[in-house]
Formats: C-alpha cells, structure tokens, sequence
C-alpha cells in the first residue's frame, strides 16, 4: 500500500527581520572579499524597532564601513519609512579581531604541523556537524515544498519592487503544505502567505491580488485543486513589519536556509562567515556531493552528514543516509565520497572557489538550488557512474 503523508515548508521574503540581518552580515562580508580574498569575518546583526547592532570578529587587510554598508542593504530591500528607515535607524558598532586562539588552529591544522599537504593548511574554523541533501521531487533536485515557499517568497518581492503591487511592503512569510503518495508529490493542501502591506488597502483586495498573481503564478495548476486551502493574511492586518515589529537576528531562519526541514540539520548558520568556517563550507560542499551523487543515478534521495574538530582538517565522520533509494549500499557510498570528494577546507574553498563576494545573492530566499551558486553543480556527475557499471 501506498502511504499517504503530508509535509510542510517555510519561506521568508528579504524584508523580514532576521533576513534583514542576514543580507547586512553577507553584505559585508562581501565588501570585506573584494578588498581580501583571505578576509575572516563572523559578522552578526541585532535588528531592533529603530536600532541595528553589528558586532563579531573580523581579520583583513580592508577598509570598510559597516554602518554604511547596512544602510545601502536596508535601502535596497525598502526600508525607506518608519523608524527603521535607511538614513534614520541608529547603527551601533562592536566589532572586533578574530579571536587568536581560534586563528591559531585554522591557520595551521593538526595535519599541516605534522607535514601535510597544501590543502591540510587550514583547520576547521569549528567543531560540529554539516549535513548536505538532495531529491529528485524538482528539476533543481529539492524538496518541492521549500523550492515552492522561495518562489512565493520572491514573487511577492519581485510584484512590489516592479510597482505592479505598490501597496506591498518588504516583510513577509510564505508557507506550502504538499502531500505525497509514497515520495511522490500529488497535490498542495494548502498555502499560506502573509505579506506586509500599506495602511487601508482592504484585505479583500490583498487576498485576490495575493491569489491571482502570486500562488496561481508559481504553483503549477496540476498541483491545485478544489480542496486546497489558502490562508492569506490569517490575522487581518499586516501594517507593522520589518525590525519594527520583530527584532531580527543573523542565522535566524537556518532552516529556510537550507532545505525547508526535509533533513537534519547541524545548527550552525551561514550568513556573514567567511569560508573558513565549515558552518558554511563544508554545508554547500554537503549540497554539492549529494547533488551529484542523485545526477550520476547512484540514489535518488541522500543526506550527508559531515562532522570536524576546530583545528583539524580532515572530517572526523563521513555519513551517508540514501533512504533506501542508493543502487549501492550506504557505506560503500560513504567510501565513494571519501575517495571522491577532498573534503578538508582548504581543498573545499578551492573546488567551489569560495574566496570571492558571492554571499550576498544567498541571503535571502534559500543557499541551495539555484544554478548560479558553485555548489550546485553536477560537473562530478559523469564521472560518478563509474561505480554503477
């Protein structure tokens, strides 16, 4: 028998509080990479009604002013109103150099110290546990729930920065619930969007347009039916938003970063860390082993999970979870992707090449499954289905 379930994802649109924060951190983090390829940066945000804190740990050779960065972010994505407008909201700074303890291990790693090769130069930034997925559910081989809640989340900013919604203000929350037969999507349940908007406009309005041009323009209409629910502005009234109405944090919304809950998850963030910081690395190198493992046809679903020591450079596990989906057992995957796939740091930033301001584009509206980021290449693909013959 197949077995009917249901499961949920989430999206947030750029304007929403701890996304504000999140664009700042990658901001400048990128401002830091133009100026030093070799910049280490763990920038994180505090938004706050009319108030932004910026604090963490930088060490590079550059000039940057970080309160006018956060301005030129919270211009763009359209705070240009209210207490937490642009050229109005207090900046407060408190950033310091990198902890020396912490440079000292990922400068030289454990293995580097004992006669390594270039590529054991650096240490882990952290200790912990990265994981990396990938499906078959999307042509961008993602949970189709996730990739549906981006898409609503990008359209509602996409419909107010065009004017064609001039009402519509930068905060925002999507939400899809998608159920499957086995692991097979059939239909939306339901679909929820909550979108700040200007004083007056009736909900009547926001509810047709929001309806219309949003959800029946990115939800396929083989996915719709009569059965569907839409929960459009649930509580009535959605005039105060941004830091105005929530504070807002860096690394907030890890889960809408990644893939929509679909897996595990580490807990460590991505925004404002250099790549360095495995938090970050070592989770988009976890998304682009995976993808190429499902393009080579070696599994149709898998998780990997990845764990380091702060100062060592070699993972200390390598785990893999096909869901019963691999045309090999999971270990000899898991020995795949060790003799595969150089998973120190060092050889990480070099085969996604990761020393450049790319950060600021993965700020908002999810990290994974948009072709343009290094990761999300299936260039090892080919060579992969060797272990099939």
């Amino acid at each position: 028998m197949i077995m009917k379930h249901f499961f949920t994802s989430e999206s947030v649109t750029e304007g929403h509080p701890d996304k504000v924060c999140d664009k700042i951190s990658d901001g400048i983090l990128d401002a830091l990479l133009e100026q030093d390829a070799n910049a280490r940066s763990a920038i994180e945000c505090c938004a706050a009604y009319d108030t932004l804190f910026i604090t963490g740990e930088v060490r590079a050779n550059a000039d940057v002013n970080y309160a006018e960065i956060a301005r030129r972010v919270i211009k763009e994505i359209g705070y240009t109103e209210g207490g937490f407008a642009a050229e109005k909201c207090n900046v407060i700074e408190r950033v310091h150099g990198q902890s020396a303890d912490i440079a000292l291990g990922v400068d030289a790693s454990q293995e580097r110290k004992a006669g390594g090769d270039e590529f054991d130069s650096l240490g882990a930034g952290d200790q912990g546990m990265m994981f990396g997925y990938a499906c078959r559910e999307t042509k961008q081989l993602m949970p189709l729930p996730v990739v549906l809640a981006h898409k609503l989340a990008k359209r509602l900013t996409d419909l107010r920065k065009s004017g064609e919604l001039s009402y519509l203000r930068p905060d925002g929350k999507t939400q899809v619930t998608v159920e499957y037969e086995g692991k097979t999507p059939v239909r939306i349940d339901a679909v929820v969007v909550s979108t700040q908007h200007e004083e007056g406009v009736p909900q009547e309005r926001i509810h047709a347009d929001v309806k219309k041009l949003v959800v029946k323009e990115v939800i396929p209409e083989s996915l719709l039916d009569e059965n569907t629910k839409y929960y459009i502005n649930p509580t009535g009234n959605f005039v105060i938003g941004g830091p105005e109405g929530d504070s807002g944090l860096t690394g907030r919304k890890i889960v809408v970063d990644t893939y929509g809950g679909r897996c595990a998850h580490g807990g460590g963030a991505f925004s404002g860390k250099d790549p360095t910081k495995v938090d970050r690395s070592a989770a988009y190198m976890a998304r682009y082993v995976c993808k190429n493992l499902v393009a080579a046809g070696i599994c149709d679903e898998v998780e990997l999970e990845v764990a380091y020591a702060i100062g060592v450079a070699r993972p200390v596990s390598v785990f893999i979870d096909t869901f019963g989906t691999g045309r090999l057992p999971d270990d000899a995957i898991a020995d795949i992707v060790k003799k595969e796939f150089d998973l120190r740091p060092a050889a990480i930033i070099k085969t996604l090449d990761l020393r450049r301001p790319i950060y600021s584009k993965t700020a908002a509206y999810g990290h994974f499954g948009f072709p343009e980021f290094p990761w999300e290449k299936c260039d090892r693909a080919e060579d992969l289905k060797k272990y099939l013959i």
